[in-house]
């Protein structure tokens, strides 16, 4: 099971406050562990004008430095990633993440944002969520995660207070029938 490129979506219940309501676009997943980004839960203390002044970054382009900066995960909480539309690719390195995404954690994509040459639909996380060898499908199996499709007007364009219910949607889940609990039969 390769879940790259899927969504992760936090069962009511998850144990972790840090993940409550959280989803989770899914960077990398193979048999070593999985990589990801939870796409929305705003950092409220940190903006990318902030953070491209600290960089000493020059914001050049008109409205730039106003987007919010999320919270990624609880991994390298000063490490910087952005998932991005696949038309923009670093000169040092994108990774590229089938279906149609990019996730880039280099400089020159703040640099690029700042000049304007930025990707045209982008989310900024500080952090990510990070799980070892079969880690993640114990979690699955522990109902602690529904996986579902990606897709931009998800990722790019649902606001981040609505993602949760908007991806459970996607699946055809009322948020209101989840319990908390899990069973089995």
């Amino acid at each position: 099971m390769d879940l790259t490129g899927k969504l992760l979506i936090a069962m009511p219940g998850i144990g972790d406050p840090r993940f409550e309501h959280s989803v989770i676009f899914l960077c990398s997943h193979s048999e070593d562990g999985a990589m990801g980004l939870i796409i929305n839960k705003v950092a409220p203390e940190v903006q990318l004008g902030n953070l491209l002044e600290q960089l000493e970054i020059p914001v050049i382009a008109a409205g730039k430095g106003e987007e919010a900066i999320r919270f990624g995960g609880p991994v390298e909480v000063q490490r910087g990633f952005v998932l991005h539309s696949p038309e923009y690719e670093s000169s040092i390195n994108s990774l590229t993440v089938p279906p149609g995404y990019g996730m880039t954690a280099t400089l020159d994509v703040l640099e690029d944002i700042a000049q304007g040459n930025g990707p045209e639909k982008l989310l900024i996380m500080l952090g990510y969520a990070g799980w070892g060898p079969g880690q993640l499908e114990a979690e699955i199996i522990a109902n602690g995660w529904l996986t579902t499709e990606s897709t931009d007007a998800l990722i790019f364009e649902t606001a981040d207070v609505d993602k949760w219910e908007a991806a459970l949607g996607s699946l055809g889940i009322d948020p209101l029938s989840l319990s908390a609990s899990a069973g089995s039969a």
